[in-house]
């Protein structure tokens, strides 16, 4: 017999989301990591390495399991010291774009 569990309510909901990654997360295949994630989860949004470390946006239904994924199995030479969440408006973007970097204001 297989069982699944239940879809909750938020995992079906459509929701965008801002997570702010900090740690050993740049120079470590973390970027094209979040990019496959994301399209597995069809997910529209950005990944982006910034002076802080990584920024990213996603928007989808599975918004939620991505953050779940990310915290869980993040890339094998990262090491994630914060991740931090932050819920946004619905903007409605089609693809997952890996962003160019932003560099560090002088």
């Amino acid at each position: 017999m297989t069982m699944t569990a239940p879809r909750t309510l938020a995992s079906d909901r459509r929701r965008r989301l801002r997570l702010r990654v900090r740690g050993a997360v740049q120079g470590v295949g973390f970027r094209p990591h979040v990019y496959g994630l994301a399209a597995r989860l069809s997910l529209s949004g950005f990944v982006r390495n910034d002076a802080e470390g990584v920024l990213i946006e996603v928007e989808g239904a599975g918004a939620d399991q991505f953050v779940h994924a990310l915290r869980l199995a993040p890339p094998p030479l990262a090491h994630i010291d914060s991740l931090d969440v932050a819920e946004l408006p619905l903007s409605g973007g089609a693809d997952f774009v890996i962003a160019a970097t932003v560099a560090a204001r002088r």
